[in-house]
């Protein structure tokens, strides 16, 4: 192969490869199907990647079928050379067959062998997956989901916790299905609880779906959510049975978080606790990021700075993260520090402060290269609480007799 030429109207202006599922755009340039469809997902500015021509967010990608022909013909010539043959791509499933599976999905015996189809053509390829991800497979699919937890029955629900998770759009008329569906959060919660053989790879998808629903609900269906519902998703932030099952618990909670009274059934379940202990296990920078938004949503609330200060490695963690992770952190560390200061500032615990270095991290923030309203932040601060710490040798003299009392 590498002593072959290939003609250059077979490689595709992305990949550089030669083309597999050829396909042309409105302006008239062929690229590997794959390769475009990764483009539009991931380009700030949906354009064609040669002529950098602007394209309708829902550009139809035409099928170059004399183009695939040609490239057949050239690889099955040039076998011996070592090219391998191209195969013909197969057309995604057409919509009568979609709705035999949707039927089948009923039919308690021929639920299982239905699913396991669905995901074969969902790994199939990228356009077989979105073929699949229309609004009557994912109600059925939904639908299913509420049917195995009315029934209490476990033989079908890894299956379809995982094939929703393949073929899920976020189209509106999907959206529709799930954005106030209070039954479909029920179902989820309690697929939480259970255990199988791959309970792991159950529970991660399970909070990956609850995530999407989190993501579109309405507000109704956000503050409807019970005590009960946040002490399953922090009891699973407990197990930490997978990097994405956290992740997504946290993007939960954060979705919940903006009304007071899911602020206060979040506390009360425990995750402010559960929150530090998280941290203080060293994670990945993005989960800090996300622990630190909640804590600092759930700061704001009496019930949470008390169960933060509660916690006896809280504010030394704190001050040990900010500056070494992200602005994000430094940002909502801060903030942390700004309503413990304010609304919780007794003797004893602005002397924790000082003692941990969180009064030295505000001071080395002030002079730091970070935005200009986290240093008048942190200066904030810093004259807020002068007369208890203006003995202190972390704090610069500057600081001293610009905001002595």
């Amino acid at each position: 192969m590498d002593q072959t030429e290939v003609p250059q109207y077979f490689l595709c202006p992305i990949s550089l490869q030669i083309m597999e599922d050829p396909v042309t755009t409105i302006t008239g340039i062929s690229y590997d199907r794959e390769s475009i469809e990764q483009w539009f997902k991931t380009a700030k500015e949906i354009t064609c990647p040669v002529t950098k021509q602007p394209l309708p967010g829902d550009s139809e990608l035409t099928s170059n079928h004399t183009l695939r022909r040609l490239i057949q013909a050239w690889c099955a010539q040039n076998a011996i050379n070592g090219v391998e043959r191209i195969t013909t791509p197969k057309a995604p499933p057409s919509k009568g067959y979609l709705l035999k599976l949707v039927r089948d999905l009923q039919v308690d015996h021929l639920c299982l062998r239905t699913l396991q189809k669905m995901e074969a053509l969902a790994t199939e390829s990228e356009r077989s997956r979105k073929s699949i991800g229309i609004p009557v497979v994912v109600k059925a699919l939904v639908g299913l989901i509420k049917r195995c937890y009315n029934d209490r029955k476990t033989a079908c629900v890894e299956e379809a916790l995982k094939i929703f998770c393949l073929v899920w759009i976020p189209s509106d008329e999907n959206k529709v299905i799930v954005k106030n569906n209070s039954e479909f959060i029920d179902s989820l919660t309690w697929m939480l609880q259970l255990e199988s053989e791959n309970h792991a790879a159950l529970k991660t998808n399970a909070m990956l779906i609850l995530k999407t629903v989190s993501e579109v609900a309405t507000t109704e269906l956000l503050e409807g959510l019970g005590l009960e519902f946040f002490q399953k998703i922090i009891s699973l932030l407990r197990e930490n049975i997978s990097q994405q099952a956290t992740k997504s618990a946290l993007n939960i909670l954060i979705e919940a978080c903006p009304w007071r009274r899911n602020r206060e059934k979040i506390i009360e379940a425990n995750a402010v606790f559960e929150l530090i202990e998280l941290e203080l296990g060293k994670p990945e920078k993005n989960i800090t990021e996300l622990i630190f938004n909640l804590l600092a949503q759930l700061c704001s609330c009496a019930d949470g700075r008390f169960q933060f200060l509660r916690h006896a490695g809280a504010i030394a963690m704190v001050a040990k993260r900010i500056l070494r992770v992200s602005p994000a952190t430094d940002d909502r560390g801060v903030h942390i520090l700004a309503y413990i200061c304010k609304f919780s500032g007794r003797k004893e615990v602005l002397s924790e402060m000082l003692k941990v270095g969180a009064v030295t991290k505000l001071c080395m923030l002030t002079q730091a290269d970070c935005a200009k309203y986290l240093k008048d932040k942190a200066t904030e601060i810093l004259k807020l609480q002068s007369n208890i710490w203006n003995n202190s040798p972390c704090i610069q003299v500057y600081l001293l007799t610009r905001y002595q009392r």
